[in-house]
């Protein structure tokens, strides 16, 4: 389990990184972008230092742990984030909606002042996110193996004799 947890650290915390930094994390909008990539990222890494070929399961696991880390770190630094940023980002999109058709940007500006500055509402879109980043970095995770394992399934090949028996050298 070792040899998969430093890629997972590493795939996770860059995932939970982008996914909380303002306007690099708008990029998670397309099907969760950090998320996936973290998640390939920890199984590149891990395929990279294992011995042995990587199937499916050991990149969904990979995925899974990068993703749990990810979400680890988006929600300590994220609520705090989100709630400082909070009136500066619903300021930015009134300025977008004021640029909008004047019944449909009245709605959307409604629904904004609606939704307020609550902690409690940041904190719910920050578990909401969490649970994304998980199911997405085992996508990833899976398609990393996908992309980077190359070597031939199966096992090992067992390690040439030593010494006596069949098939040894006489020395």
């Amino acid at each position: 389990m070792n040899n998969k947890l430093k890629p997972a650290l590493i795939g996770g915390v860059l995932l939970g990184l982008l996914s909380v930094i303002p306007f690099v994390n708008s990029l998670n909008v397309c099907c969760c972008l950090w998320a996936i990539l973290g998640g390939m990222l920890a199984s590149y890494l891990y395929v990279k230092n294992s011995p042995a070929p990587v199937n499916t399961g050991d990149g969904a696991i990979v995925g899974a742990l990068a993703g749990l880390v990810g979400a680890v770190v988006s929600i300590i630094l994220g609520i705090p984030i989100n709630y400082a940023m909070g009136p500066t980002m619903r300021n930015l999109l009134l300025g977008l909606v004021d640029r909008m058709d004047p019944q449909q940007a009245e709605m959307v500006r409604r629904q904004l002042e609606m939704s307020g500055e609550s902690v409690a509402a940041v904190i719910v879109n920050a578990l909401i996110l969490a649970v994304l980043l998980f199911i997405f970095s085992i996508i990833g995770g899976l398609i990393g193996v996908a992309l980077f394992e190359k070597r031939k399934g199966g096992p090992l090949p067992p390690p040439p004799p030593t010494t006596g028996g069949p098939g040894a050298y006489a020395a």
